[in-house]
């Protein structure tokens, strides 16, 4: 029992995490539901966007980018957990009410081979996996911007600017991959932006100092 007392004292703050069974559901109901009669969102710009089917690397390293973080976070820093789950959660949410209000999705897709090359494959699979609906604004993009804005406003990473620095690169990486593998329009790509700029003042600049707890040097 006091085992368990102590466990939970130290991990309560797991609790959280469960949005993301609410938030999956949610997703696969609107992925289910949204599949004709939807907004299309389109500019003139994506269609200078070549395909390149290489930056399927940076789009799937963005899961254990914003896994990563989060789980740093939950064990190294609590009020830096609280506030980066509080970014991501908010703006997820918004984003699928924004989705149910508001269906939209792409429809410029190109034709892949999927036995061009290996990433050829990858994207091919993702296509299958992943429907051209509810993509504005898109998560990818706002997901990155807040466990980057996350990773910056931490004292753990204050002195360590080669880490935000590769955090940013990522982050940019992962936001051009949304419209280099054509999942994306560049309006998705501004309404994330749009949103995380709205976002941001209430979860870091009203409450701008955090308790600094000392991590281990990466």
């Amino acid at each position: 029992m006091k085992s368990l007392q102590a466990f939970l004292k130290k991990y309560g703050h797991a609790w959280i995490l469960s949005y993301v069974i609410v938030y999956l559901i949610w997703f696969f109901h609107l992925e289910k539901t949204v599949t004709r009669d939807y907004t299309v969102v389109h500019s003139r710009l994506d269609d200078y966007i070549p395909f390149n089917e290489y930056f399927i690397v940076p789009y799937l390293l963005w899961f254990l980018y914003v896994a990563g973080t989060v789980l740093y976070f939950f064990f190294t820093n609590r009020q830096d957990y609280y506030r980066v789950c509080a970014f991501l959660f908010t703006g997820m949410t918004l984003s699928l009410i924004i989705c149910s209000v508001f269906p939209n999705g792409t429809n410029f897709r190109p034709s892949i081979d999927p036995d061009k090359n290996i990433f050829c494959w990858m994207v091919s699979r993702l296509y299958q996996a992943d429907t051209c609906t509810n993509v504005f604004p898109s998560i990818h993009v706002f997901n990155s911007i807040a466990v980057h804005t996350g990773i910056t406003h931490s004292e753990a990473f204050r002195s360590r600017p080669r880490i935000r620095l590769a955090s940013f690169v990522l982050t940019l990486s992962i936001c051009m991959a949304t419209v280099f593998l054509k999942q994306h329009s560049v309006l998705d790509i501004a309404g994330a932006c749009l949103m995380a700029a709205m976002i941001y003042p209430f979860i870091y600049s009203l409450h701008p100092h955090s308790s600094y707890k000392e991590v281990p040097e990466l």
